[in-house]
């Protein structure tokens, strides 16, 4: 290998990329893999036991050999680097590209979209599109724009949207004109936004349109206001990220704290699974490379609990992306020491909830599930929906409902699918969430704030179409799929939440689904069993419609019924009834019991 600067990749026999790894001296780097102390780490003669292939690029400087590293660890995900699996992701702000764009929030980057952020504490990307919508009016909506509809929804009727999906409630001119302010806000040229306001403000009150300019007036103050408190929180103090571990390898767990401005505005946690040789160093240098390199934003100091040898480099990189000088550094002592602490005993309590599987507090559990659908609301009540049936027969649905940290019997329903022939589980999605939300708005009762589906994305856009049916646009809706344990919600379908096994959330989601699933499969089970217990009765010489439906409806059910005594039989439906039914159970029964007592024989 060459004296140079670069990086080297293990391979295994199939040409899979074990470990990425970057050096200013290959030779020297590659060759400490091979001494006899470090074959003894857990960690490297594994990794030197399965490489049967070494390959290298030769790069100008330790720079870009710290960037190439990033990008080839990205690439290949090689199992032996320490790699950043993030359960919050930060939002973005969206503005779309299409003929009306609107504004969403998402986590995810793709193409023919603009996109602003990161933001956080993520709640603010929703406060920023909330006032998007009550200022500027540019929707969220899930409104199929492409054609015109012959009324608007609420958001219009609330002042939250200019109306494009009915004619005549706007203007292509005056709908662009809104585009126009919102990227300017987004943007932060709140000058050039403000200054054409006003512009727009005294054309308007030349024109004698009062209220038009009124309206503009109000906007100008508001804008300015906000970019006033921008230039207070940036007076305050540089940005800062914390960042703070605790380990019991192979398990870690990791804390990072934003501080905005000289105060906390947000905390991050990472976990590790399987982490055998724990380096922190090692483990600092390649999280910071990960977590930094591809973001938009960095801040001007980060501090880590531990020196390690690229800092320098990493510095110098980050300072070149940032256009100003990033600090890294390990607080010793004073202010910036305590906050240090503060995080590590953060992370020992996100250690502890997700490796010892503690419980966590209704209040945790509802921030958390907020954070990881990416909701406006914290998430208080959840009813969630399944089908249950048998190749389309006997077809029944469930609703359980989660409220403040604990399942809801009370509230439970129970629905027969009544307009669905064969096996339709969307259609017959479509027939329940219709009559349950068509009924709570009859009676004026509250939405739940999250409407759970069991099932993929299908089931998910069957219960989106038959609320907007009912004329309820952009609520909370998701969907958990059973094979993959995927979450998909309304608006975010191709960005899957994807949580791992350990995650309290994901365990929220499943309880509550197989929750639903059950009770369903319940309910199916016992409508089955009555079916055909009607049908046998029916059967029964005398015994008509109206005798089986008293009879069930005082048993309760076909198993009670079947082990009622000839004296209870005669206290609902006579005595002959009582007789005739006992003897054709009997008789039902004692082929079945000969059989039987034959086989002990046998045996």
């Amino acid at each position: 290998m060459p004296l140079a600067p670069g990086v080297y990749l293990f391979k295994d026999q199939a040409g899979t990329v074990l470990y990425v790894g970057k050096a200013k001296n290959l030779r020297h780097r590659v060759r400490s893999y091979f001494q006899d102390d470090r074959l003894l780490d857990v960690k490297t003669g594994t990794l030197v036991a399965e490489a049967c292939d070494i390959d290298y690029i030769l790069v100008d400087n330790e720079k870009e050999a710290l960037a190439l590293e990033n990008n080839l660890i990205k690439q290949h995900k090689p199992r032996f680097n320490i790699l950043l699996r993030d359960d919050k992701t930060y939002p973005y702000i969206q503005l779309t590209n299409e003929k009306y764009p609107r504004v969403y929030v998402t986590r995810r980057l793709r193409k023919g979209s603009t996109y602003y952020g990161p933001y956080f504490p993520g709640n603010l990307a929703h406060r920023v599109v909330n006032f998007i919508h009550r200022h500027f009016k540019i929707p969220s909506c899930k409104v199929d724009l492409t054609r015109k509809h012959p009324q608007p929804c609420l958001e219009y009727h609330i002042h939250r949207c200019l109306g494009p999906c009915v004619q005549g409630l706007t203007t292509d001119e005056a709908y662009s004109q809104a585009v126009k302010d919102v990227r300017l806000f987004l943007e932060g040229r709140h000058r050039n936004l403000i200054s054409n306001l006003r512009e727009r403000m005294e054309q308007a009150a030349e024109q004698l349109r009062f209220e038009e300019a009124a309206a503009l007036r109000d906007l100008i103050a508001t804008v300015e206001e906000v970019e006033q408190r921008q230039k207070m929180a940036a007076a305050e103090g540089d940005d800062t990220d914390i960042l703070a571990y605790y380990a019991e390898p192979p398990l870690v767990a990791v804390n990072l704290f934003h501080l905005r401005g000289g105060k906390i505005v947000d905390r991050r946690e990472f976990f590790w699974e399987h982490i055998p040789e724990f380096d922190p160093p090692e483990f600092f240098a390649d999280l910071l490379l990960q977590l930094y390199l591809d973001q938009q934003y960095v801040p001007a100091r980060i501090h880590v609990p531990v020196e390690f040898e690229d800092a320098p480099i990493l510095e110098e990189l980050l300072s070149e992306k940032r256009g100003r000088k990033v600090e890294i550094c390990t607080p010793q002592r004073g202010p910036k020491k305590a906050l240090l602490n503060l995080a590590e005993t953060n992370a020992k309590h996100s250690f502890d909830l997700r490796f010892r599987v503690l419980k966590p507090s209704s209040e945790a559990i509802q921030e958390a599930l907020q954070e990881a659908l990416g909701l406006e609301v914290k998430i208080r009540r959840i009813e969630c929906f399944d089908i249950s049936h048998i190749q389309g027969t006997d077809k029944v649905a469930s609703m359980v409902v989660w409220e403040n940290g604990r399942m809801k019997k009370s509230d439970y329903r129970k629905f027969i699918i009544r307009t669905v022939a064969g096996n339709d589980d969307f259609a017959s999605m479509r027939e329940v969430i219709s009559r349950r939300y068509a009924r709570l708005l009859a009676e004026k009762q509250p939405l739940p704030d999250l409407i759970l589906v069991d099932g993929g994305v299908g089931q998910l856009h069957a219960a989106a179409e038959a609320l907007e049916s009912l004329g309820v646009i952009n609520h909370p809706l998701a969907s958990i799929a059973k094979r993959e344990e995927w979450i998909y919600v309304l608006g975010q379908e191709q960005d899957p939440v994807i949580l791992d096994k350990f995650s309290p959330v994901l365990h929220l989601v499943q309880l509550i689904r197989d929750e639903a699933h059950r009770f369903a499969l319940t309910f199916h089970r016992a409508r089955r069993g009555s079916q055909r217990l009607t049908s046998e009765l029916c059967q029964v010489p005398g015994v008509g419609p109206k005798t089986i439906q008293k009879l069930l409806q005082h048993f309760g059910s076909p198993e009670r019924l079947r082990r009622a005594t000839e004296a209870e039989l005669m206290s609902v439906a006579g005595r002959a009834m009582a007789r005739r039914l006992k003897s054709h159970w009997t008789a039902e029964t004692s082929p079945a019991s000969s059989t039987s007592s034959d086989s002990i024989e046998l045996n």
